[in-house]
């Protein structure tokens, strides 16, 4: 059902890169090991560039690809969502799948440091991509996975 799942956060030059990093983490320590891990950093890469005003701004990632990893990824967002950010999520799903059949997910950082699942419209959040696979590739078929995981 899902192919994989890409998670990516920005820590700007203002911001304490361990915060963000522990804002990430939310999601993938409940992810990765079906929610037993203890350990991300074997998962997570970081690339540090140079912003528009030349301040440093570091980029963690990581990529959750074996199928009960990403089931434990499901499994952990959608109970822990509010009802009204199921709801929005609900009313926005076609929107947030393309024709790629990728879902597109944005989690606030403040709230995810804070040990909360908050959806996010901002574009410094926490960004979440989840490939949804099906064979032959049907968007409707893809609609109805993303409906039964997330919503």
């Amino acid at each position: 059902m899902i192919h994989y799942i890409s998670v990516r956060v920005s820590a700007h030059a203002t911001e304490d890169e361990s915060r963000v990093r522990s804002a990430l983490d939310l999601f993938l320590l409940n992810s990765f090991d079906k929610g037993k891990c203890t350990d991300t950093d074997k998962y997570v890469e970081s690339l540090v560039f140079e912003g528009y005003h030349g301040n440093p701004i570091t980029t963690f990632s990581a990529t959750i690809k074996r199928k009960p990893d990403t089931k434990a990824f499901a499994a952990f967002v959608r109970p822990n969502m509010t009802p009204e950010d199921v709801e929005l999520l609900r009313e926005e799903m076609p929107d947030r799948l393309d024709d790629d059949q990728m879902f597109h997910l944005r989690f606030d950082k403040q709230a995810a440091y804070n040990g909360q699942i908050k959806l996010s419209s901002s574009s410094d959040a926490i960004i979440v991509k989840v490939k949804i696979e099906t064979y032959p590739k049907d968007r409707l078929e893809a609609g109805r996975i993303v409906e039964e995981l997330f919503g």
